[in-house]
């Protein structure tokens, strides 16, 4: 290679690394979305999975509907849904694609201002193969990382012209690429900090005495010897329009986040535990990037932190700052790197929180790490020629050291196949992790095996009991098991922990609906519609607790605005034609439900809807069709068999109809009304004793039932069973005293008591 011109070499560099990256990360076009935080980013983020449309787009811009202002990141999200819809794998290959063009640049970038090939290329190389990158590369809600990071390079690029060339167009070229990397994400923040570091070296712009070190060219002749120096502050005026533009992104980052209450007080997690974290963390990036080990998607934040460790911590960065900064000082590239380090991490070191804060995130070392890895490449290749250590064995080490990180970042990647296998492994590498617990449970719930998902909800909230998302996560578990009151105690204590908990409110109200309380319903529904008075599912869901209430006409317009906003909605179609049928409006609620059907075949609830509204609207015949198909669907529908027994019933058809209502009672030995209709039809038939056998079913279900003990009465009497069914009239009576045909019927069963000839 050294016989190859520099061009050539750059060139044969970028192709090894563009391969490497496509060989170790190509696994990752296989996996699937994850359900942390790809939820809110694409597969339930109906702004972005749609596509885009005015609407959206209009969405993206604004402040305060979103957590966290970076409209360019969900402006690529909403690129990829537009061209390849909810298929993962080509979202992943545009963020590896991103990632891919990173590590060009990191390699580029330093070559064009260092000039130096080969530490430029191991710089790049660690960088691309680091497997603390992985959640940046394999995690599509990170999209923001690598988006910025290409725009923060970019920017370095178009500043590295304008120092060597000069001219207001390269310099407005920087500022509007770092403009689009704040629209990415506020990380860049820093960037106006790194590139006054850039300007002591390896650019050599600063007026401060000239440190040795300074990165050479061909020849060993200084790539900034001929560049004029200028005064910190000159430097420092220059970039004031960066400064303005990061206070400004700053700003609307802010405001969204306050608005949508996700700022973490100083009372929850208080201004010394922070600092000490801080500290902590700054050593635990330097420990993951030296030694990648046990990496997880999630490090739960610490409840405290001890002393010792955090006065450990602080004095190793000041003996480290101290040594590479004053001891060192005659290599700049130390004290940048070690600057580098520092300063980018400030965003994410977590003096200022929001949402769900980690310890330390693997995913903000992405741009911090270059400046280790500056220090490590330029250091070491100081040592080899100090030592003068052959050529060939640095190659080799160096080799050896991106091999090693190589191999980790595959298995890593391989991690992220989908959720199970990712909060698996969090769980074995982490202790305490109240998060992946969570996350494990919601895969398991998506398995339908909620007890095993209950037990990690469970623990979730053993470690964290102060997790709103785990006591509503519990409620969802106890929900699928029908377990309504217990599901409402647990939403109801995840709002107590987070106000502002829409899912946690929406359930509540669905589940306050589910047990016959709707009017409670309803005043959560009108809290969640003054945040989402355009969210599909609070509006259907509302209209349903409306419907129970009897206010259907307007529930009616509730299902009109939500299919104005989603016109394919299956839920909607049917609740709205479910509800024109209540109100003897036939022909459009069978559209309505037809078209349902048509948009999701399979859908049972459908086919009983249109086959009462059927039934409603006098066509016996094709609701008998309907509902014969939703029994083919699932022929354990006790209730489906239940339906179509009735309507039998109605076309007196009552053989068929007994086998149906018999086939409900197999499924549920304690269904009473099907019980009841068979028992009609027994007695229709002649067969008083199975009439009599299936109203005393009933009675064992519901005791207290007067009309059904009036029922099985008169059934008796039939017989000449008159002191059995007296004594069922007079129960009947003294469970209801008005029950007037009570009265009557004991009355004539004592007047033939009575009767001379009486059995």
């Amino acid at each position: 290679m050294r016989e190859l011109p520099g061009k050539y070499r750059c060139v044969l560099i970028c192709v090894l690394l563009a391969a490497g990256l496509l060989a170790v990360y190509w696994q990752v076009l296989t996996s699937n979305f994850v359900n942390f935080d790809d939820t809110i980013y694409v597969t339930e983020n109906p702004h972005i999975k749609t596509g885009f449309s005015a609407e959206n787009v209009k969405w993206v811009f604004s402040v305060g509907k979103v957590a966290y202002w970076h409209p360019l990141t969900w402006l690529s999200h909403m690129l990829d849904c537009q061209l390849y819809g909810l298929e993962p794998g080509l979202h992943h290959l545009s963020s590896l694609i991103i990632h891919i063009a990173n590590s060009l640049l990191v390699f580029l970038v330093f070559r064009r201002m260092t000039g130096a090939l080969w530490k430029s290329a191991f710089v790049a190389a660690a960088f691309a193969f680091h497997p603390v990158n992985v959640d940046s590369v394999a995690w599509v809600a990170e999209r923001k990382n690598v988006l910025s990071t290409l725009f923060w390079l970019l920017t370095m690029w178009a500043y590295t012209g304008y120092v060597r060339e000069g001219g207001a167009k390269r310099y407005f070229s920087a500022l509007g690429l770092f403009v689009l990397g704040l629209l990415a994400k506020p990380m860049l923040i820093t960037l106006p900090f790194a590139m006054l570091l850039l300007d002591y070296w390896p650019l050599g712009r600063l007026s401060l005495k000239r440190p040795s070190g300074q990165a050479t060219g061909k020849a060993g002749k200084s790539r900034a010897s001929s560049r004029q120096t200028l005064p910190v502050l000159r430097l420092i005026w220059e970039k004031m329009p960066f400064f303005v533009l990061s206070a400004i992104s700053v700003f609307l980052s802010f405001l969204a986040m306050r608005r949508l209450g996700i700022t973490a007080s100083t009372e929850l997690i208080p201004l010394r535990l922070r600092l000490a974290n801080a500290v902590v963390s700054y050593v635990g990036y330097i420990d993951k990037i030296i030694c990648p080990r046990k990496l997880a998607v999630f490090y739960p934040y610490p409840m405290q932190v001890a002393v010792w460790r955090s006065f450990g911590a602080v004095l190793l960065l000041a003996c480290i700052s101290f040594v590479l900064i004053w001891v060192l000082r005659k290599k700049a590239y130390l004290s940048v790197g070690w600057l580098w380090f520092i300063g980018t991490l400030v965003p994410v070191i977590g003096l200022v929180q929001a949402g769900l804060w980690p310890a330390i995130g693997d995913r903000w070392a992405y741009v911090p790490m270059i400046g280790l890895l500056i220090i490590v490449a330029w250091g070491a290749g100081d040592l080899a020629a100090k030592w003068r250590l052959p050529t060939t064995a640095a190659i080799l080490a160096a080799c050896a050291c991106l091999s090693a990180l190589a191999f980790c970042t595959y298995r890593q990647a391989g991690y992220w196949r989908n959720s199970r296998t990712l909060f698996g492994h969090a769980l074995n590498v982490t202790t305490d992790n109240y998060i992946a617990h969570l996350n494990f449970g919601n895969t398991l719930i998506k398995d339908d095996k909620i007890a095993e998902a209950m037990s990690h909800y469970r623990k979730a909230v053993e470690i964290h009991p102060a997790y709103a998302d785990a006591h509503y996560n519990l409620g969802v578990g106890f929900a699928l098991q029908t377990a309504y009151e217990r599901a409402i105690t647990d939403y109801r204590m995840a709002l107590d922990l987070k106000e502002n908990h829409i899912k946690a409110r929406l359930r509540l109200a669905e589940a306050l609906t589910r047990v016959g309380r709707p009017g409670e319903a309803i005043g959560h529904f009108e809290k969640i519609m003054q945040t989402r008075p355009d969210d599909v599912e609070v509006l259907n869901n509302y209209a349903l607790a409306l419907v129970q209430t009897k206010r259907t006409t307007r529930a009616i317009e509730l299902y009109n605005k939500a299919l104005r906003i989603d016109p394919d909605s299956v839920e909607v179609l049917n609740n709205l034609g479910s509800a024109l049928a209540e109100q003897w409006q036939f022909d459009p609620a069978i559209a309505h439900l037809t078209k349902a059907l048509s948009l999701k075949p399979n859908f049972t609830k459908t086919y009983y809807n249109l086959a009462d509204t059927l039934r409603q609207a006098g066509r016996l015949d094709d609701a008998v069709k309907y509902y014969k198909q939703a029994l083919q669907i699932d022929p354990q529908d006790k209730l489906g068999h239940y339906s179509l027994g009735r309507i039998l019933t109605d076309q007196k058809k009552y053989d068929q109809a007994a086998e149906h209502y018999e086939k409900a009672i197999q499924l549920d030995p304690n269904f009473a009304q099907a019980r009841y209709n068979l028992g009609q039809i027994f007695a229709r038939r002649g067969e008083i004793d199975k009439a009599i056998g299936q109203f005393r079913e009933v009675l064992r279900i519901y005791p207290n039932d007067a009309e059904m003990h009036c029922n099985l009465g008169a059934l008796l009497a039939e017989q000449g069973r008159l002191d059995e069914a007296i004594a069922q009239f007079r129960t009947a009576l003294r469970l209801d005293p008005n029950l007037a045909r009570a009265r009557e019927q004991l009355n004539a069963a004592l007047a033939r008591k009575s009767a001379p000839n009486a059995p």
